[in-house]
């Protein structure tokens, strides 16, 4: 089991053909059966398909051929590259490399040009990246010269955006085409059903609506048939075979009619059909709005870079731009790429990354982001990343891993959808069976409602109202609805989240947030801003101010704490020169022991109490001392120099701006807030009381951090725990959501669920007011979904609904459903006390 997770690998599939829940469903059943596939999430909003698969158990390509064979096409995401390859002699050894690259798993195509020494290859992504090609290309007894050029995320969604406008032109078209044929015959239909005249006369009438239902049938309506067609191929069934029985069933009255007394429902099924091509435009349309974010953010990057070569400035694109070039950029332009300050100062606008209006001020040595905006000075920065190794492709990565994931009320929701269809022409078949044998019975509600419901006529044949029943029934059945309820909101959330900094790894962390019952906070660097100061330093009778200080600032230099950086700075500006260290030693949770060079050899200590308790070190007599400044919400750090105390330095941090708010509103919405801290019981609480935050975790190790949210959870809380160190990796992974701060380490911010890009605290209660909106829109889809089903079955069985009414209300439910999920852009995400300043 262990060797599998670790050579699982993770992919996502461009689907197409996918047009309701219930083709999602069979795909991931497809997926789901083989032994070497696991984690399937097939997301029909997004039209792709997100899996682990073990490459010693199934290949990329047998993969692909498994959802080919439920009937629907797969594409991997691809890129190309140019290599250049040395020792090439002839076209046979072009063709040996080519043959080669193309045999190999991963590579979509391969051509290779003895003219120009080089190789254009198409690979998978997922599956392999540049130096898996290249040892292909060299195990063939040649030699790559490098990679010439390689497609730009930005150039893959291009593709992607390409691919959706012609999807939408083509939804258009159909549309369109359908309507054209579908007018006259309502016009038609008018004359026969307000004069009750059959123009020129009834068999010519009825023969003309067949003819004109013909265009719009199977001709707009092709894929619709085809897509069905091959779903039953399958042994599957989608929303399309529902649409293609109900419209064929109604069509083919029209020549029945000729023969029995049966009325003519074929212009019926042309207006069905049109309805039904409305509503997939419409929703085609809605869906490209829902998934627009990740186009948002490939909008906010530079086209192009102004660099610096021997003293020159020259303009390239964007794609050109290598690590380590150096980029001029003057005020009102963008950053090209993310990078380092080596020349000037100026404000930036790092809106678009941290979701923050107020200018950033950057000088020489300061990190910059690409897409960011200059505002005042010029600057020369050196590129540091480039390609989708930049902040914002990281983003986009995240988005799409968010969009990608499966949230558990969805679960429910393919549940349901995995019987829908079955389910529905098993309905469908017991209504026309009810109305054929037992008339009397199912006429009773028809006449009951027949006075204010005006399409209900129990004056009907038997078999036309047998047949109205099994049309309703089959058109009325919506599966869409509820496969769209979850990712379009997930889609939108994610998206909305991505603007305003808050970067969702995990989709089950919007449905987790939502319900959270308390959040705990690390105070160094989350709740202070990790820049402390030493503040006061007492020493004890015989010692001075300087020597205090002197014995810590040398200790200090070989620690990494952020405490030992204050004690530095302070010695720094009174100038005091540090002793050189012979042996150091760091005692987690407790201090540091540390020699030093001097005359003859000093052992320091420098902590907390525990650590002069360890030691056997008399305090007590500064204790007052200790106790007064912890009271002010000081760190108090103990001295003690060969096994006498010395002195204590007190050293203060600042809290971060609008905590004491981001504390209120928690509050106010319900939640606990907690703080996790190293300091002692005293200073710990002090801080809490200054800032309002309700309970105090202190004297906590670094390794402890987990046990206390394990304890917090004990008692079926759900928690939210917020951090910036490495530290608070393992606690970040332990609770029920880890939050954290963009400014912190890399390894925290992996281990989150969620990441707060600009570092200010605002952005937990945005969150957490993301995840009840998003969440509340799900609900809402999801309850819309169901009750829509739960109506409109029963009333199609009974009669009540006309075919055309049953078309219609099928093709808004979905189109409600993602509208909905579109509206959670106007809702309003900031905290309170942002809103009413």
């Amino acid at each position: 089991m262990i060797e599998k997770i670790e050579q699982g690998k993770t992919t996502v599939l461009n689907i197409q053909g996918m047009h309701c829940a219930s083709c999602a469903q069979t795909i991931a059943k497809a997926l789901n059966k083989h032994e070497g596939i696991n984690d399937v999430n097939v997301n029909l909003a997004a039209e792709k398909a997100y899996l682990t698969y073990y490459p010693d158990k199934i290949k990329k390509s047998e993969i692909l051929e498994i959802v080919k064979n439920t009937g629907y096409e797969a594409t991997t995401n691809s890129k190309k590259i140019t290599i250049k390859i040395k020792g090439m002699t002839c076209a046979s050894c072009a063709q040996t490399v080519e043959t080669a690259l193309k045999k190999s798993d991963g590579i979509l195509n391969a051509s290779v040009n003895i003219a120009t020494e080089k190789a254009v290859v198409i690979y998978d992504v997922d599956g392999l990246e540049y130096n898996d090609i290249a040892r292909i290309i060299n195990n063939t007894g040649y030699t790559t010269l490098g990679k010439e050029e390689e497609e730009s995320i930005k150039s893959k969604y291009d593709k992607e955006v390409e691919a959706e406008e012609k999807k939408f032109k083509i939804a258009k078209k159909r549309m369109k085409l359908s309507w054209v044929f579908t007018g006259p015959i309502i016009g038609w239909m008018l004359l026969e059903m307000i004069g009750g005249i059959y123009w020129p006369n009834e068999e010519l009438y009825s023969l003309g609506i067949i003819l004109l239902s013909i265009f719009p049938l199977f001709w707009a309506g092709y894929n619709t048939y085809y897509s069905a067609f091959k779903a039953i191929r399958h042994r599957n069934a989608n929303m399309d075979v529902l649409i293609a029985l109900g419209t064929i069933s109604a069509f083919i009255t029209g020549p029945m009619s000729f023969f029995s007394p049966i009325f003519n429902y074929s212009g019926v099924a042309a207006m069905i059909m049109s309805f039904h091509l409305t509503g997939r435009y419409i929703e085609t349309k809605a869906k490209g709005r829902a998934s627009q974010a990740i186009r948002k953010l490939l909008e906010l990057g530079a086209k192009s870079a102004r660099i610096i070569i021997d003293g020159e400035e020259i303009e390239i694109p964007i794609e050109q731009l290598k690590e380590n070039d150096i980029m001029f950029v003057k005020p009102g332009e963008k950053i090209p790429t993310d990078g380092i300050v080596i020349e000037g100062q100026s404000a930036i606008d790092e809106s678009m990354a941290t979701g923050e209006s107020m200018p950033v001020k950057k000088k020489v040595g300061d990190e910059v982001i690409g897409a960011t905006i200059n505002q005042r000075g010029m600057l020369k920065i050196k590129a540091t990343k480039v390609g989708e190794d930049t902040f914002l492709s990281q983003v986009i990565k995240m988005v799409e891993e968010c969009q990608g994931s499966k949230i558990p009320i969805q679960k429910f929701a393919d549940t349901i959808t995995n019987y829908f269809v079955p389910v529905v022409l098993i309905l469908a078949s017991a209504a026309f069976l009810l109305w054929m044998f037992l008339p009397n019975v199912m006429d009773i509600v028809i006449n009951g409602v027949q006075s204010f419901i005006p399409w209900v006529d129990p004056n009907l044949g038997v078999i036309t109202l047998a047949l109205l029943a099994l049309i309703a029934t089959l058109i009325i059945a919506c599966p869409c609805a509820l496969g769209l309820a979850t990712p379009t909101a997930l889609m939108v959330g994610s998206g909305m989240g991505a603007e305003h900094g808050i970067l969702i790894r995990h989709g089950e962390a919007i449905q987790t947030l939502k319900s959270i019952d308390a959040i705990v906070f690390d105070k160094t660097g989350t709740i202070t801003k990790g820049s402390p100061e030493v503040t006061d330093i007492r020493f004890a009778e015989g010692f001075t101010f300087e020597e205090v200080l002197q014995f810590a600032a040398s200790v200090e230099a070989g620690s990494e704490h952020p405490l030992a950086d204050a004690v530095l700075r302070k010695a720094k500006e009174k100038n005091i020169e540090y002793y050189d260290l012979i042996e150091f030693e760091s005692l987690t949770g407790r201090g540091v022991k540390a020699k030093i060079k001097t005359t003859p050899e000093k052992l320091i200590l420098v902590g907390n109490r525990k650590l002069m308790q360890e030691f056997q070190i008399e305090y007590h007599f500064m204790e007052g001392d200790i106790e007064s400044l912890e009271k002010e919400a000081k760190t108090v750090i103990l001295l003690a120099v060969d096994g006498k105390m010395v002195g204590i330095l007190a050293i203060a941090d600042t809290i971060k701006d609008d905590f004491i708010e981001v504390i209120r509103e928690l509050e106010g919405m319900g939640i606990e807030t907690v703080m996790l801290t190293g300091d002692n019981e005293l200073t710990a609480k002090a801080i809490a009381k200054a800032i309002g935050i309700s309970k105090v975790i202190a004297e906590v190790l670094p390794d402890e951090k987990v046990n206390e949210i394990q304890r917090l959870q004990e008692n079926g809380k759900l928690v939210a725990m917020v951090g910036d160190g490495i530290n608070d990796a393992p606690a970040l992974t332990a609770a029920n959501v880890g939050i954290a701060i963009g400014t912190g380490t890399d390894i925290a911010i992996e281990s989150a669920d969620i990441t707060l890009v600009s570092g200010n605290l605002s952005g937990v209660v945005s969150a957490i007011k993301l995840s009840r909106n998003t969440f509340k829109k799900i609900k809402q889809n999801l309850f819309w979904a169901f009750f829509y089903n739960v109506v409109a079955l029963p009333a199609a069985m009974l009669g009540l609904a006309h075919p055309l009414i049953a078309e219609v209300a099928m093709a808004t439910s979905s189109v409600t459903v993602v509208t909905n999920a579109n509206l959670l852009r106007r809702s309003n995400i900031l905290p309170n006390y942002k809103t009413n300043k």
